[in-house]
């Protein structure tokens, strides 16, 4: 197995992407989960969706699904791709329809022959991979999500698109797009960045022409009931930023937090969270809406915080998540409260 400190290297350069499923790490004693198998000791399944720019067959990718089997033996990872080629692969993190990407990967999952009869499953989400991930809860999520995880992702979007490489013609060409007319129905339906693009100061063109992001976030007038009830479903939804992140603009997205210029509202001061439209605050009063920081730049993980996360938010179905203090006395403060 690759050393940890290698994986933030590997993982650094990406940032997530969509559509068929392969086996990273197929396992000669892995059983089959059936629905009923309350008391199995064996893990859920943990489906991990890569960055922008990254691929399925990258070595850090290999290395986290390898960790994740160290730490709850048994695990069966497997990596969400869109291409059959690591050069498709990446190619499709930048370039596609996110809505028809997404319906490609709902069948996949649910017509997987061991995912689709695990009782839950676990997932867990690079950068981009984070919201799309939570695309798949709140549209088809069969089989369910347990716990998501998520690191550096933009759930509240970006309003500015990352620095390209100075030979990275790929960012280039989709930032070239991005720029030339965001809101353009071209755009919308071929370049993955600007479907979860967000800036406030283009909120109502953002409301009307957005294919992804207005929609999983119920921003619209008219709410999705669904995506609130499968979001509800979670035990955990853990959302990690990092501290000195410059990928991310504003790294207060990963918390779903709204940035206008310098002013930051917090999610709790949202109406996103107030009226509840996908979820949130119902996670949050039961306990299973988690904000974590994490240090160094987008995508620099630790084998500390790596072997923390799946030790802590993944496993065999049924497993019951221990609390910290602080969790606990809010959970306390919540029930004899209103929120």
């Amino acid at each position: 197995m690759a050393p940890i400190t290698s994986i933030s290297l590997l993982l650094a350069a990406s940032s997530v992407a969509l559509t068929s499923i392969i086996p990273l790490i197929p396992n000669q004693n892995q059983q089959q989960l059936s629905n009923t198998d309350d008391t199995s000791d064996t893990p859920l399944p943990l489906i991990i969706w890569h960055g922008l720019g990254d691929n399925f067959a990258g070595e850090g990718l290999a290395s986290v699904a390898e960790l994740a089997e160290e730490i709850n033996p048994g695990t069966l990872t497997y990596i969400i791709r869109l291409g059959d080629d690591p050069n498709a692969d990446q190619r499709a993190t930048f370039f596609g329809n996110l809505t028809l990407q997404l319906e490609s990967v709902c069948a996949d999952i649910a017509a997987h022959p061991i995912l689709s009869t695990a009782p839950a499953v676990d997932a867990l989400g690079f950068s981009q991979g984070g919201q799309f991930l939570r695309g798949y809860i709140e549209r088809c999520n069969s089989p369910p999500v347990r716990s998501l995880v998520t690191f550096g992702s933009q759930h509240n979007g970006i309003s500015e698109f990352q620095a390209c490489g100075t030979t990275d013609w790929l960012c280039k060409g989709a930032q070239g797009l991005l720029r030339s007319n965001t809101w353009s129905s071209f755009v919308q339906n071929r370049l993955v960045p600007a479907q979860y693009f967000r800036d406030p100061l283009q909120y109502d063109d953002y409301l009307l022409y957005s294919n992804f992001l207005a929609d999983i976030n119920n921003e619209r007038v008219l709410k999705n009931q669904t995506y609130k009830e499968n979001m509800e479903k979670l035990e955990r939804f853990v959302m990690y930023i990092f501290e000195d992140d410059t990928t991310v603009i504003p790294k207060e997205s990963g918390w779903f937090s709204e940035v206008n210029g310098t002013q930051v509202t917090l999610l709790r001061d949202r109406e996103l969270y107030k009226e509840d439209w996908i979820g949130l605050k119902s996670l949050d009063k039961k306990g299973a809406l988690k904000f974590e920081t994490t240090e160094g730049g987008h995508m620099q993980l630790t084998d500390k915080l790596l072997k923390t996360v799946f030790e802590q938010n993944y496993g065999p179905f049924g497993k019951k998540f221990a609390k910290s203090w602080e969790e606990a006395a809010y959970d306390y403060v919540t029930r004899h409260t209103d929120m």
